[in-house]
């Protein structure tokens, strides 16, 4: 029997964050995989609003068992770079999969301000599972 791969989701507590913690939790319970569950802020501040308590960390760690699915939060410092830090953890955890949620942005929106769900998807080397939330 080869041991579970391992599925990378990026997750704040929004919207944004629930579609991907969904879609990669039914990913990872598809097909056997473990899940890292990223959450770390880029503005190295423990006083941010997208980064989680522990309560928090363990209400995720526990849906996913809810799921069948094995899940760990990291919610290491590991810089202001998110592909840096995409790329840490999924080299970390020899990850398969990285899921992340996109916003639904303006055209105006996505030419004045950029966006790290692209530069994810064009700089990561590890194939990436992007979803929207619902309207």
């Amino acid at each position: 029997m080869t041991s579970p791969s391992t599925i990378v989701i990026g997750y704040v507590p929004t919207p944004v964050g629930e579609a991907a913690l969904e879609a990669g939790l039914a990913e990872a319970k598809a097909h056997g995989d473990d899940v890292v569950v990223l959450n770390s802020p880029r503005r190295r501040s423990t006083v941010d609003g997208e980064f989680i308590d522990e309560a928090a960390a363990d209400e995720l760690v526990a849906r996913a068992a809810a799921a069948g699915v094995t899940a760990r939060v990291d919610q290491s410092d590991h810089g202001d770079d998110i592909v840096e830090t995409f790329t840490k953890v999924a080299e970390a955890a020899s990850a398969r999969l990285v899921v992340i949620g996109l916003r639904r942005r303006s055209p105006v929106g996505k030419l004045v301000t950029g966006s790290d769900a692209q530069r994810l998807l064009l700089d990561l080397d590890v194939p990436i599972l992007a979803v929207k939330p619902p309207r």
